[in-house]
Parts: C-alpha cells; structure tokens; sequence
C-alpha cells in the first residue's frame, strides 16, 4: 500500500483501515494549522490506485475491517463519482465494514451538493470530520478558514439532511482572550443551526500554536494573545451552557485542558459544575504552553 506525506487522521479513527485516497488539503491556508504548509500539494489518486490498496488491504487482513477513514486533510473535496466509486469497493471488499469516514471541508460538501451527498451516502459513505473551529466571522476571517458561518450553517444541515453522521471540531481559544465571548457564543449558534437537521457529534480542541504557521509568528509579534486554561475552560463553559437539541460532546484531545464528554442537554449540569470546579484550580493544575512540531 502507498501513502504520501504525513498520516493525519481523528483519534476516534485510531482503529480504522487508513488507505489514502487524496494528498494534502485543497484549502492549505489556515493560520493555525502545519500539516501540509511543506507539501505535498493538493491532488485526488486515481480511483484505480485506491482500489488497488484496499484490495491489498483486504488480501492481508481478510474481510474483518469494520472502520475505514480515507486520508488526507480533504478527501470530500474528491469528484463525487471517484469518490462514491472507492466507497462501493470498500464495501464489496470488506462484508463487515460498518463506517467509511473522510475529513471534509465545509466547501467541500456545498460543492457535491444535496443530490451528490445523497449518492455517497448510498455508495456507502458514514461520517464526515469537519474543522468547525469558529462560527465567528470576524475569527474565521483572522485565521485564514475560507468560509463564512452562513455557510457552514448551509453545508452542515446540507451533510445531515443526505443522513451522514457529522462530527464537528470546535477549537478553544481560537479568537483569543478579548474575543472568547463572542466567539463561544457565535459557535454555539452555528452549531444549534446545524443541529436542527438532525443529531451531530461536538468534539473540543484548545488552540496550541504550532511551528511553520502564522499564528506562532503572529505570537511572537505580539499580535495574538494566547487564552489562559481558565479562560479556554470558561469558553468551554460558554458554548456548553449555549447549546440546544441533542447531541453527544468528547474532547478527546491532548491539547486540552480538561476531559469533557457526555451528552446535551441530559449531562450539561454536570459537565458545567465540572467547568466550574477547574476553573478554581491553579495554572499549575494543567499541562504548560508549548509550541507543537505536528
């Protein structure tokens, strides 16, 4: 099997069959984010070669797999036939697989659009990990993202409407110390908007500044101040307390500062006094700040 440039995937996706189905992220801009700054660029495998992995895949594990994510930082961005193409093979391949899974960018599903959705869905496509990271505008605009929260409210309603299962990163600390209100609480409404098409998964980051990005430069400029734990916990908090409907929350993340995990709205009292109690605790009570190489 083949792979080119560095193997991202979630942690929930820890145990799935990784068999690459693009190079590098289409977007590559934001100001956060390392991985492909250094390449590869951005280009889609031909079908034939995916196929010719998963066939290997499958002659060395037998028909067992039950997860399978398709690397890299976009793979929704893919033609819509290519891509329904790979996740039908996977399925006649693989008799037990359960879940085919892909990172997915917000313009990335406005593109296949409803009908494409659909059809993926039916090629047998589960879930989509996407990079919410903000539903603030004037912080989504700061970091480079390439989308508004208007359309993140579209694509997002749009990818639950076709019946995929949509798990959606929101990042602590992104807008900074003066911003945190605003943007806890312009998330939390992009993600109440979303969830009126159907129940989502939530998953915490907190911001760690990486090398090669223009964030850190912008750190070491003064540009950009870095939230506190107690702040990036009390924006937690925020967005917590915001939420309506159901859905589940992990933050499954070793960039955080605290283990959140239940389930909205049955667990939201216990995860706020949680919030509460941490936020008491001194600076010395969570991990130090420092620079990631990856």
């Amino acid at each position: 099997m083949r792979y080119e440039g560095p193997i991202y995937r979630p942690p929930s996706e820890a145990d799935s069959l990784l068999v690459q189905a693009t190079v590098g992220c289409p977007h590559n801009k934001c100001s956060f984010c390392m991985t492909y700054k250094k390449g590869p660029p951005f280009r889609v495998r031909p079908v034939a070669e995916i196929v010719q992995d998963l066939t290997e895949a499958r002659q060395e594990l037998g028909p067992w797999v039950r997860t399978l994510f398709f690397p890299a930082g976009d793979s929704l961005a893919m033609p819509t036939d290519d891509l329904a193409a790979i996740c039908a093979e996977a399925h006649k391949l693989f008799a037990n697989l359960e879940r085919v899974t892909v990172y997915a960018g917000m313009k990335s599903i406005l593109k296949h659009g409803p009908e494409g959705l659909r059809r993926l869905r039916a090629a047998g496509l589960t879930r989509l990990h996407v990079g919410l990271e903000s539903g603030h505008d004037p912080t989504l605009l700061r970091v480079k993202k390439g989308v508004t929260s208007g359309q993140q409210i579209q694509a997002g309603r749009m990818a639950l409407e076709a019946g995929l299962e949509l798990s959606l990163y929101v990042m602590l600390g992104l807008a900074g110390p003066d911003d945190s209100l605003a943007h806890a609480q312009a998330t939390a409404k992009v993600i109440n908007a979303i969830n009126q098409a159907g129940e989502l998964t939530l998953r915490l980051r907190t911001l760690l500044p990486k090398i090669n990005t223009l964030l850190l430069h912008q750190i070491n400029k003064g540009r950009f101040a870095l939230c506190t734990p107690q702040e990036t916990i009390a924006e937690a908090g925020a967005i917590i307390a915001a939420l309506t409907g159901h859905l589940s929350l992990h933050s499954d993340h070793y960039t955080n500062h605290l283990n959140l995990a239940g389930h909205i709205p049955q667990d939201r009292e216990r995860l706020l006094q949680d919030i509460q109690a941490a936020r008491c605790l001194p600076r010395s009570a969570f991990r130090a700040d420092f620079v990631g190489t990856q």
